[in-house]
């Protein structure tokens, strides 16, 4: 309970200050924080993550900091797309579960540490338009990757939302941030209805993680706003590869319980 606590905070902090990323800690903090098994790991990390961004999607709402049209595209598609990753999350051993979680963190953080490219193109027109001719199919094929990856390995897919909104809609990163959440509350919903009845949820821990990601996720989100985004992305992407590597070694030497 007290690693519940203190994982819960930490993730909080990372989705108010970067719009994403807590998920894809969520699951190993689970396994190997809190004890859980993957199978109830996977639905627990997405009503945490759910919950929290949510929570963390207020400051940005106030700040005007979301497309929600780019969202409920990017949303959408990503939750059609949640129970084909799930179905196949059923047919796979948990190690190998782990161990690819592991790979797409290793690329995720690849892609944070490349760093933005110049924010604008069709999603984010200088007049603040969108041209969705150019814009739909982008936000669609972004929508069905992460979508896919949070049926798959029950994380809400921010740490890919993010380098994607960035670097291929090209959005500013306040937009992106706030945008990001907004897609993670829609896909976060569809993960957990897909592996609902995979296991039972530990209440005692889901209530003490999402309590503490919460608090974390709105105190972030109040102070974030005005910390280097550069930075913070960066550290972020180290983080995520020291994670990787644990778990990778985690799966390999302990194989986890299904």
């Amino acid at each position: 309970m007290i690693a519940a606590l203190g994982l819960g905070a930490a993730i909080g902090i990372l989705l108010g200050l970067l719009g994403g990323g807590g998920g894809i800690l969520a699951v190993p903090a689970l396994v190997y924080g809190a004890g859980l098994s993957v199978k109830a790991a996977v639905p627990t990390s997405l009503v945490v993550v759910g919950i929290s961004s949510a929570t963390g999607l207020l400051p940005r709402l106030r700040a005007g900091q979301v497309r929600w049209r780019i969202a409920a595209v990017v949303g959408t598609a990503g939750a059609l797309a949640a129970f084909g990753g799930a179905a196949l999350n059923r047919l796979l051993d948990p190690r190998v579960v782990l161990i690819g979680l592991a790979a797409v963190m290793v690329v995720a953080a690849a892609r944070l540490l490349h760093g933005d490219t110049e924010a604008g193109g069709d999603c984010a027109r200088p007049d603040g338009g969108v041209n969705w001719r150019g814009c739909l199919p982008k936000a669609i094929a972004t929508g069905i990757t992460v979508g896919f990856l949070t049926g798959l390995f029950g994380v809400g897919g921010g740490f890919l939302v993010i380098p994607a909104l960035v670097l291929f809609l090209g959005l500013p990163m306040p937009l992106a941030v706030g945008t990001s959440l907004a897609v993670l509350v829609i896909n976060s919903a569809a993960g957990f209805a897909a592996h609902a009845g995979d296991a039972t949820l530990d209440h005692g821990i889901t209530a003490a993680f999402t309590a503490t990601a919460i608090i974390g996720s709105l105190l972030a989100g109040r102070f974030g706003a005005n910390l280097p985004a550069d930075r913070l992305r960066r550290s972020f992407a180290y983080l995520v590869l020291a994670v990787a590597a644990f778990v990778a070694v985690q799966a390999a030497v302990n194989p986890p319980s299904s």
